[in-house]
């Protein structure tokens, strides 16, 4: 409960109290208090316009956002009022719909001609019929730290979980590449050392093999500097890189939209299920697993169903 009050910023009362009337009357009594008698402190605009220019504001020194007690002490400090509870700055911000705690992800920071452009041309990939012909993959990396257990944990026992030790070895890092057909639910992966252009042109090659009777494989990357055709071409020779190069039509993510491959999804997928919290030792290990994990998903077929298109990217960004 200590960690729950401290995460939102209550008491220990508070949560206490919260979880005593969900037991009693369900969400419904949990989420609404019985009317209390008195009316509530009232703060005119002059005070709730210093709560949000405080909350927009950059934080104090030390800290990476505002806190309840902190927006707090910065209006009595700044004479704004004698006193202020801070479920009533909760009450403002929220009246504003601020809330300081949350950070999105998937911001887009500029949309611009090329974002527009490179982003509706993987909507309209996303939106077209499967062609054996002309197979859409997409492609990503995932960094893995190798972590050894310094003591074995406990086995899983009814009524507690399995047990941990906080400690353990590093033993560095190694690379899974991880590519997706979404829309007939094929997976390929390769454990690698590292990420370099030799690795990736090694990766695409094993992928090549997959398709010896498409006419092309349509791939989407992001922008990473080894997601080139030099890189090919460095590590297989100009005729052997060009040939190999020659084989994709290369669709890149726009800058700071790598949410818009759909191998992030499979990447999630896999974290989750082949990885979890799981401590890996080596990379034998990690390939055994990702091996095993890689097998059972292309034999489930498991697709993945993208529903973003360029009608709802154009009221979401509000242009066209």
């Amino acid at each position: 409960m200590a960690e729950v009050a401290d995460y939102l910023e209550i008491s220990v009362r508070t949560v206490c109290n919260i979880e005593d009337h969900y037991a009693a009357g369900g969400l419904d009594r949990a989420l609404h208090d019985d009317p209390r008698p008195g009316a509530p402190v009232q703060f005119d605009a002059r005070v709730k316009s210093h709560v949000v220019a405080t909350v927009c504001s950059e934080p104090p020194e030390g800290f990476d956002r505002w806190t309840l007690e902190l927006i707090r002490e910065r209006v009595i400090e700044r004479e704004v009022v004698e006193r202020i509870s801070t479920e009533t700055i909760r009450l403002i911000l929220q009246e504003h719909d601020l809330k300081p705690w949350r950070q999105r992800s998937w911001c887009v920071p500029r949309l611009d001609p090329e974002f527009i452009a490179r982003m509706e041309d993987l909507l309209a990939l996303y939106a077209r019929p499967t062609d054996p012909r002309r197979p859409l993959v997409c492609l990503d990396e995932k960094p893995i730290q190798l972590l050894e257990e310094v003591r074995p944990s406990s086995g899983l026992l009814p009524g507690c979980g399995q047990r941990v030790d906080y400690e353990y070895k590093r033993n560095g890092t190694c690379n899974v590449f991880c590519a997706v057909e979404p829309q007939r639910g094929r997976y390929f992966t390769e454990v690698t050392a590292r990420r370099t252009a030799a690795d990736f042109s090694r990766f695409l090659a094993t992928l090549a093999e997959q398709y010896p009777a498409s006419e092309k494989i349509v791939l989407v990357l992001d922008n990473l500097n080894t997601h080139r055709r030099e890189s090919l071409l460095a590590s297989l020779g100009e005729e052997g890189g060009s040939q190999l190069w020659e084989r994709f039509e290369v669709h890149y993510t726009p800058k700071h939209g790598s949410w818009l491959n759909q191998a992030e999804i499979a990447i999630n997928i896999y974290a989750r299920q082949c990885l979890g919290r799981s401590r890996i030792p080596d990379p034998e290990t990690l390939r055994k697993r990702t091996q095993a994990w890689t097998a059972i998903v292309n034999r489930k077929q498991v697709t993945i169903k993208w529903h973003f298109t360029t009608k709802e990217a154009r009221q979401k960004f509000d242009y066209g």
